[in-house]
């Protein structure tokens, strides 16, 4: 997977590669070369008193030394732009990835292990890949270079590469074996540290409430003690790595001089490539060690690399079918034929054989008690989840032959949770209509009966608002949303409990200017508040995922003992009538 994903998303870039590959092949040539020169300078200048050579072979030094840095300095600017594009265009496919998927496919996955995917795990085949375009290509030249050079400096000493580097390999090796299981339970502990994390800051108020802070803090430093232990197991063998490298390094040059020198004094080897040699021997082991810097970072990478591959690789439980129907006309008219849906793993279905028919200007209101299944229903017709038996239509087509775009035009949903996006107030009116002028966003806010708090602000429209909607009170972020969703101008708007954080006096003035507002779409409300449908066209009573009773509000008074019950629960009945 690892290789998988480097060669698909580094192949726009083979122009800047080819460009890596050159400069660093330049680079390398260079560096080999130095010591040659370095040697003629000692056997030839040195020893025999030859300044004038000395002077032109240094010359030549400097300038071959200059190229060296600059073909290096180009092949990193290069490597670098490569690796920063590859990781930003990985981000980018992981996030649309996950944009396309169902609330299904995301709750497969977790909050968590995606955001950790799209960051962290991203970043570090981010980084192999530059430490790849920046070592990799100058090692293996480094090395079969350094090979080569080393036995034209003297043949007989060559036994001492094929013992070193064959010892710093094994070495390396049998650590990066030990490593790859360390690396990969490794991320999963940071999945959990971020779950952990997230879900503390999210539910900071509860946390506080309930005064589980000790607890909290417990949780957390049994999450930190696992990624600490996994992290100093890394870190116990990375510590024995470069005391290893660098034993195998003085011994191999102790080993050189120490042979090489009685070589010398018998006069079969010259100083000059003495040093030579030394220097190739060195410049082996370094293009190892480099490698070696490689291996280490392959099995982490390797392994995050099979988590964003996991991603990747998910299709879509929703998508948009190959030839989607447009409606006829744009009118509103929702019809649910014996629908049933299960979530995935249940033992039984949350809703089953549900049928019902909302028509425009009419305003159909679904109660039941918490787990009835009220939420689930709504969500079938904007497609946030498919059904697994019967059909939602819309305008009398099956929202899954829909293209998304056509029901997200059609069907405005105001969530049971409030949610508000970092920006100023506008910003979060218009994000289902972005060409919305200001004037539609005001009337839209009249409606909503958030007017009034928006004027009081110093900044009105532009007011920031914080991730999530923190910093407004929870009615206000609840008359926001519901200001969002009428911005739209939808055929379909759906409310699941969307007045719940409203008091009874604003609730009764939003719902009137809701029904002048909405008087040519078709409005479905979910509720838990019996004040807030009474004046519904027709009120579901669902119970257990199915709808055990239908009809108006005194019909229902009249003859349901699930509807009587859930309003006696409320006010009394003579109240309710």
């Amino acid at each position: 997977m690892l290789l998988t994903l480097i060669r698909g998303y580094s192949r726009p870039y083979a122009g800047f590669i080819a460009a890596v590959i050159i400069f660093q092949l330049a680079s390398t040539i260079a560096a080999l070369y130095l010591p040659s020169l370095n040697a003629e300078i000692i056997d030839k200048g040195v020893s025999r008193g030859d300044t004038d050579f000395i002077w032109r072979t240094g010359g030549v030094m400097l300038l071959v030394a200059f190229a060296q840095v600059a073909c290096a300095i180009a092949g990193v600017y290069f490597g670098s732009r490569t690796a920063m594009a590859v990781g930003r265009d990985l981000r980018r496919g992981v996030f649309r990835k996950v944009t396309s998927f169902s609330a299904k496919d995301v709750s497969v996955f977790g909050a968590p292990t995606l955001i950790t995917r799209g960051t962290n795990d991203v970043q570090q085949v981010q980084m192999l890949v530059l430490m790849g375009l920046n070592f990799m290509v100058s090692t293996p030249i480094m090395c079969i270079g350094g090979i080569i050079m080393a036995l034209r400096e003297d043949l007989s000493l060559s036994w001492l590469v094929w013992v070193s580097v064959p010892v710093l390999v094994a070495v390396v090796g049998y650590l990066v074996v030990r490593l790859m299981p360390l690396f990969r339970a490794m991320q999963t502990k940071i999945d959990r540290i971020n779950g952990v994390l997230r879900e503390q800051i999210i539910g900071i108020r509860v946390v506080r409430a309930f005064v589980r802070e000790p607890y909290e803090t417990k949780r957390f430093a049994a999450a930190n003690k696992d990624l600490t232990d996994v992290s100093l197991k890394i870190g116990s063998l990375f510590v024995l790595m470069f005391p290893a490298i660098g034993m195998i390094l003085h011994l191999s040059t102790a080993a050189v001089l120490w042979f090489g020198g009685h070589r010398v004094d018998e006069g079969q080897m010259a100083v000059g490539s003495l040093t030579a040699f030394l220097q190739y021997l060195l410049q082996i082991l370094m293009a190892v060690m480099m490698g070696t810097f490689m291996a280490m970072m392959i099995p982490r990478a390797s392994v995050c690399a099979d988590r964003i591959g996991e991603v990747l690789d998910v299709e879509p439980s929703i998508h948009d079918p190959e030839q989607p129907v447009t409606p006829a006309q744009l009118k509103g008219v929702v019809e649910y034929r014996n629908v049933t849906f299960a979530y995935p793993g249940a033992e039984e279905p949350v809703l089953s054989n549900v049928s019902f028919t909302a028509k425009p200007g009419e305003t159909v209101a679904i109660i039941g008690a918490t787990g009835a299944g009220k939420s689930t229903l709504i969500s079938l017709l904007p497609r946030l989840y498919d059904v697994a038996e019967g059909e939602v239509l819309l305008d009398g087509v099956p929202v899954n032959q829909l293209d998304r775009a056509e029901i997200t035009k059609r069907v405005a949903l105001v969530p049971q949770r409030p949610y508000l996006f970092s920006g100023t107030i506008a910003h979060n009116l218009r994000f289902g209509k972005t060409e919305a002028t200001d004037e539609e966003l005001w009337a839209a806010l009249k409606v909503a009966q958030g007017e009034s708090f928006v004027r009081e602000k110093k900044d009105g429209l532009a007011s920031r608002v914080s991730q999530g909607g923190t910093n407004v009170s929870g009615g206000q972020r609840q008359r926001l949303c519901i200001a969002r969703a009428l911005v739209t101008q939808p055929k379909v708007y759906i409310f699941d409990d969307s007045f719940s954080a409203l008091d009874v006096a604003t609730d009764q003035r939003l719902r009137a200017a809701l029904k002048h507002n909405t008087a040519d779409a078709t409005t479905i409300i979910v509720a838990q508040r019996i004040s807030t449908i009474t004046e519904a066209d027709q009120i579901l009573v669902l119970d257990k995922g199915k709808i055990v009773d239908r009809g108006t509000h005194q019909e229902l008074l009249a003859s349901s003992p699930t509807y009587q019950e859930i309003v006696e629960s409320q006010m009394s009945v003579e109240e309710a009538a």
